[in-house]
C-alpha cells in the first residue's frame, strides 16, 4: 500500500499529511498520522468503522482543523503555516465536498445551490466562463433535466437527485480535490452503483483527485487504491488509557 512519502513531497502529490499529530479538546481523542499522500488524480477509498476517526482526518486534509505537530500540505500549499482565512482560501479554490447529509439550500433551485461555491472563490469563477450555463450542462451529464433544476426547490427534489446536485457543486469551477464523505450510505447497490458511474465520468473529464470515505467494502473495485484508516491513523479515546 503507497502510504509513503519522501521528505521532499513531488510536484504530483494532491494530498500530503506528514508526522501529524491532532487531539481533541481535553484530549479525549487524538491522532497521529507518520505518512499519508495521494497523488494527483489518483481515486482512493478511505474505509473507517463509525468514529474511527474518518471526519478528524478529512478536516485535517480540508485545513478546517489544525495539528499541533506536523505537515499538511494541498499540492503546494502548506496548510500549516497558513492563517484560517488563508486555508479557507486554499479549500475554496481547489477542493470540492460532498457531505454525507447534502447540505443543501433547502428553498434555494438546484442551479443556484450548483453555483453557491463560486461565489467564495474567485479562481474557481474564473474557470467557468459561463457559470450558469456550465452549471446547466455538468447537471445535465449528470442526469438532472434543465426544467428540474431550475425551478424547483432543493428541498422537493428526491434523494437521488439531491445527490446529485451535491456532486455537481462539488465539481463546479474544475477543483484539483473531490472529498466524498460517505456520499452513498443512504443508498441501495443498484443506486450506488449508479451515482458512481455518474461520478467517476466527470472526474474522467475534469481530472480531479478523489478522496471519498465510507465504511462499505464492496465500492472497492472502482478505485485505484483502497486505504483502512488504521493503515495511515494510530488513533486513541480517553477511554482507551
Amino acid at each position: 500500500m503507497k502510504n509513503g512519502a519522501d521528505a521532499e513531497e513531488p510536484a504530483d502529490c494532491a494530498v500530503c499529511l506528514k508526522d501529524v499529530a491532532f487531539s481533541w479538546p481535553k484530549y479525549t481523542f487524538s491522532m497521529s498520522v507518520e505518512n499519508f499522500r495521494v497523488e494527483t488524480a489518483e481515486k482512493i477509498l478511505l474505509l473507517g468503522e463509525s468514529g474511527a476517526g474518518k471526519s478528524t482526518l478529512l478536516s485535517l486534509i480540508c485545513g478546517v482543523i489544525q495539528p499541533q505537530k506536523g505537515t499538511v500540505r494541498i499540492a503546494d500549499h502548506d496548510l500549516t503555516s497558513m492563517n484560517s482565512s488563508q486555508r479557507d482560501r486554499v479549500r475554496a479554490d481547489r477542493i470540492g465536498i460532498i457531505f454525507q447529509m447534502f447540505n443543501l439550500l433547502p428553498y434555494a433551485s438546484a442551479l443556484d445551490n450548483v453555483l453557491v461555491p463560486l461565489r467564495f472563490s474567485p479562481k474557481r469563477r474564473q474557470r467557468c466562463a459561463h457559470a450558469r450555463e456550465e452549471a446547466t450542462t455538468l447537471c445535465s451529464a449528470l442526469g438532472l433535466p434543465g426544467e428540474l433544476i431550475s425551478k424547483m426547490p432543493a428541498s422537493a427534489l428526491s434523494v437521488g437527485q439531491q445527490q446529485r446536485v451535491a456532486v455537481a457543486r462539488a465539481m463546479i469551477g474544475h477543483p484539483e480535490i473531490i472529498i466524498a464523505d460517505e456520499p452513498t450510505s443512504a443508498l441501495d447497490a443498484g443506486s450506488q452503483d449508479e451515482f458512481l458511474s455518474l461520478l467517476f465520468a466527470q472526474l474522467s473529464q475534469s481530472g480531479s483527485t478523489l478522496i471519498m470515505v465510507s465504511h462499505d467494502e464492496r465500492l472497492a473495485e472502482r478505485f485505484d487504491r483502497i486505504v483502512r484508516l488504521e493503515d495511515v491513523a494510530a488513533t486513541k479515546r480517553m477511554a482507551d488509557s
